[in-house]
């Protein structure tokens, strides 16, 4: 919810899951496929050479994110097997796998090969911001944060306000808001427009019952990015803090027009009193 090897060139980029289901105003986790490189052989695959033994894990990652993207988990499952067989030294390999594990609800499983991927490549920025997301996810700040950092200082990692904002995001919800403010307004300040991070710095201010900043954050969110459940939740309440019935309403309108059996709009409807 990313990954360049130090002799490796960026070859696809995939993104996987930009919200983290399990997280209320979400992390992003990005996720990239490597070029082949060369290197000493890996443990793992003893019968063929490195070179051959990337490029089928590299070929299989692939094909595993093309039939994970099409909600073909089995078929997925089983060439990303294949994959971290033949190479499991392979970063990518191990990441994308940890995601289909995730979604199947096998978080120990996840974990593993989150922790795999960074084992391979310790120093990877979107290794790094992978594995901090699944930290996060399960309640480790610190360690999340450890990872988030690990990953800006990758000098070669090209999404660094991705981590920025899961960092933040991280914060907030460990409610370390004086921290959560700083990574969000560094990402903020490096791309002024990213909707995780409008969003996240709306939650901030909310929490702080600031609400009217709250609010101009929320309306920047609205300009780059359309509602989900969450963010019309977040919007709702808001304009109840602010005692703006009208904007309110609209608010309630869309999450039971849109998202009529979520719990968001349940919550709303309990609030509003409707």
């Amino acid at each position: 919810m990313k990954a360049l090897a130090s002799t490796a060139r960026k070859a696809n980029k995939y993104d996987v899951s930009n919200r983290c289901a399990s997280s209320r105003y979400g992390l992003a986790v990005m996720l990239f496929v490597f070029l082949l490189t060369s290197g000493c052989a890996s443990s793992g695959s003893r019968s063929k050479p490195e070179s051959e033994a990337r490029k089928a894990a590299e070929a299989n990652t692939s094909l595993g994110m093309q039939y994970m993207e099409r909600g073909q988990y089995e078929i997925a499952f089983g060439k990303l097997k294949k994959a971290i067989a033949e190479d499991p030294g392979y970063a990518p390999g191990q990441t994308v796998i940890a995601v289909l594990y995730e979604k199947l609800g096998e978080d120990d499983l996840a974990g593993k090969h989150y922790q795999k991927a960074y084992e391979a490549d310790p120093k990877d920025g979107d290794v790094n911001n992978n594995y901090g997301t699944y930290l996060c996810r399960k309640g480790k700040t610190s360690e999340a944060i450890g990872h988030f950092e690990s990953a800006l200082k990758d000098p070669f990692y090209s999404s660094p306000v991705v981590a920025m904002v899961n960092a933040g995001t991280c914060e907030l919800e460990a409610n370390n808001i004086a921290d959560a403010e700083l990574y969000l307004r560094s990402a903020l300040k490096a791309e002024p427009s990213n909707p995780d991070g409008l969003l996240a710095m709306a939650k901030l201010n909310y929490l702080n019952s600031a609400y009217l900043l709250s609010r101009a954050f929320m309306q920047r969110y609205e300009s780059v990015a359309s509602h989900n459940a969450n963010s019309l939740l977040l919007a709702f309440n808001v304009e109840m803090a602010l005692r703006d019935r009208e904007a309110s309403d609209r608010y309630l309108y869309q999450l039971q027009n849109n998202y009529s059996d979520s719990e968001q709009a349940e919550e709303a409807r309990r609030l509003s009193g409707k």
